[in-house]
């Protein structure tokens, strides 16, 4: 039996220690390490087998930690991770309590920069570069950055500033085709053009235009092309951008082949590679529940359009794009284009529904406020993840999008308990607003089989009693409700507490509200986003509008950035999983 190298190797320093030969052979142990872990633990694949030969070549050229090393998005960076002395404690990716599934600088001085939106690394790249040029420090700033997320408006705000500058800048390329769906626009057809001429047609491109010194396409798997370039770059001073061919799913014939799934495939056999079936269930995903009722009322308005930035599988609008291709938009990853493509199609009278992870129309803010709400102008946003959506952890979960969206003026919120009133929300939003709305929900199963009921419009403004009660008011936005729903089907002095279902965070149901003050003199509310100005700020602003004497708990996500684990584990971090809940119930019950 052959030796294993990757079991001697703990840094990059051991890497460098390495003759040339070696590293294909280091390469391959690495990628079925990887796949070993992903295969029981879950988590991003594709990316990361995409990139193992350029992962194992920049730490071996490059003297990392001092040399920076920026990664974009952070789905790739397993490799990195594992020859940056996180190798014995990988098995804990993405778990509570273990490593993240992303660069985090708080986990290592090799991860100059923490990531898990994309394009983002020219930007700090670049910073990092002016920061050492202006303390005189002798260093390689590198920034590897995939073909979807180089189209991003911002990525191309720094390669327009950094071709202005003589920062020590290395951009590289790993150009596959493809981010989590295929990539699209003008940017990905001029790259396939670039790489089906190899040079010879084009001798002056867009990258050159913007004062880089252009290199490649060069093959990223091939350790030759790739150590003779990059050991010519080190000693080419001023910005440098480095064009790679990859392919995603490198190493593992399924992911090769279909690399949407394999982006994060969940588990799968190690040795064939194929996905393991999961449990069936009855229950249908929030995602899907969107895309099929999207492409139902688009059957029936032709007026209906869908816009996603980058999301088509993930956001299940794929199902309009099988449908109605010619109505639905995937922008790429640019989420403020999404926004105002979305308001100037409103001022023509189309209904755009726009769906972007709640996480990612933070990226969008100025847009809502000056380009949708500021005009009112009628656009659908659909905020795909709401609340704690686990495992990819701080930089994913949708916790501040009722904060963030309830001040804005014009803009309904509207939070669903369940998939029938998704279903219905949407269908509602379609009859005829004359303001825009914002619909947020989570990622995952609901509880309900039947939901494809006919459609009923849901009045504005007004919540839902649905249980009576005479001592507690519990007040719940959302599918956080059957948390409240199971807790209270353990108290034994069920007629004591009342549970209200808001469902709109803006505008609120005052007229329900000015009962709840009145009746009772405690009151619970529960959100899975964060307390600080979400729902039961509202509530409380309600509250003191109203001059209520009694006593207002906020239960939700409290002021800090919530990590990884499971859903389960988080609400439970976070006290307000089913337990916690009811042993909040039972203390105001028997205590107060």
């Amino acid at each position: 039996m052959s030796e294993n190298l990757l079991h001697s190797i703990k840094y990059p320093s051991d890497l460098r220690e390495l003759s040339m030969n070696e590293l294909p052979k280091i390469a391959k142990e690495l990628r079925d390490f990887i796949i070993d872990v992903v295969a029981t633990k879950e988590g991003h694949l594709g990316a990361s087998l995409g990139v193992i030969e350029l992962t194992i070549a920049l730490h071996y050229i490059f003297d990392t930690p001092n040399d920076l090393l920026v990664w974009d998005v952070g789905h790739q960076a397993y490799g990195h991770k594992i020859l940056t002395g996180r190798k014995d404690i990988f098995h804990t990716n993405r778990q509570l309590g273990g490593i993240s599934g992303f660069p985090k600088r708080s986990e290592s001085e090799f991860d100059t920069f923490g990531v898990g939106h994309s394009s983002t690394s020219i930007s700090a790249a670049l910073g990092m570069a002016i920061a050492s040029k202006l303390q005189r420090k002798s260093k390689h700033h590198i920034a590897v950055i995939g073909d979807a997320s180089i189209a991003s408006g911002m990525a191309f705000e720094a390669l327009n500033h950094a071709g202005d500058t003589d920062a020590n800048l290395l951009v590289i390329l790993n150009d596959n085709a493809i981010g989590i769906d295929p990539s699209v626009g003008a940017l990905k057809d001029y790259l396939t053009r670039i790489k089906s001429t190899r040079n010879d047609i084009e001798q002056h491109n867009i990258f050159e235009a913007l004062n880089f010194d252009y290199s490649g396409p060069i093959d990223g798997h091939n350790f030759e092309e790739l150590l003779r370039e990059l050991e010519r770059l080190k000693r080419i001073n001023g910005p440098k951008f480095l064009h790679v061919i990859t392919t995603k799913g490198k190493g593992l014939r399924q992911a090769e082949e279909n690399q949407v799934k394999y982006h994060a495939p969940g588990k799968f056999d190690k040795i064939s590679g194929d996905v393991l079936p999961k449990e069936q269930s009855e229950f249908t995903k929030f995602q899907d529940v969107f895309g099929k009722t999207l492409v139902e009322l688009a059957q029936l308005n032709t007026k209906i359009v869908g816009i996603t930035p980058a999301m088509l599988t993930g956001s299940s609008m794929k199902f309009m794009l099988d449908t109605f291709p010619e109505r639905t938009f995937d922008v790429g990853i640019a989420e403020q284009h999404a926004v105002t493509l979305a308001a100037g199609m409103a001022t023509q009278n189309l209904i755009p529904f726009c769906n972007i992870y709640s996480t990612f129309l933070q990226r969008a803010y100025d847009q809502i406020i000056h380009d949708v709400a500021l005009q009112n102008l009628p656009v659908i946003f659909c905020l795909d993840r709401a609340g704690l959506v686990g495992e990819d952890g701080a930089t994913h979960h949708g916790v501040f999008d009722m904060a963030y969206l309830r001040c804005i003026p014009n803009l309904i919120v509207f939070a669903p308990r369940n998939e029938i009133e998704l279903r219905n929300i949407l269908y509602t939003a379609q009859l005829g607003l004359k303001q825009p709305i914002a619909i947020r929900y989570p990622r995952g199963k609901g509880k309900i089989s039947n939901w494809e009921l006919p459609f009923s419009k849901i009045e504005t403004g007004k919540g839902t009693v649905l249980k009576e009660g005479n001592k507690i008011a519990i007040l719940s936005v959302g599918t956080i409700a059957n948390n409240v729903s199971d807790a209270l089907k353990a108290i034994e002095n069920k007629e004591a507490i009342a549970h209200y279902d808001m469902r709109f965070i803006k505008p609120l149901d005052f007229e329900l509200l000015k009962t709840i003050f009145t009746k009772f003199n405690q009151i619970i509310t529960i959100e899975d986003g964060t307390v600080i100005g979400g729902f039961g700020s509202a509530i409380l602003e309600a509250a003191t509008q109203y001059e209520y004497s009694g006593h207002i708990e906020i239960l939700g996500i409290p002021d800090t950035f919530i990590h990884h684990g499971t859903v389960d584990e988080l609400q439970k971090q976070c006290g307000i999983d089913v337990q916690s809940i009811l042993n909040k119930v039972t203390y105001y019950l028997f205590n107060v």
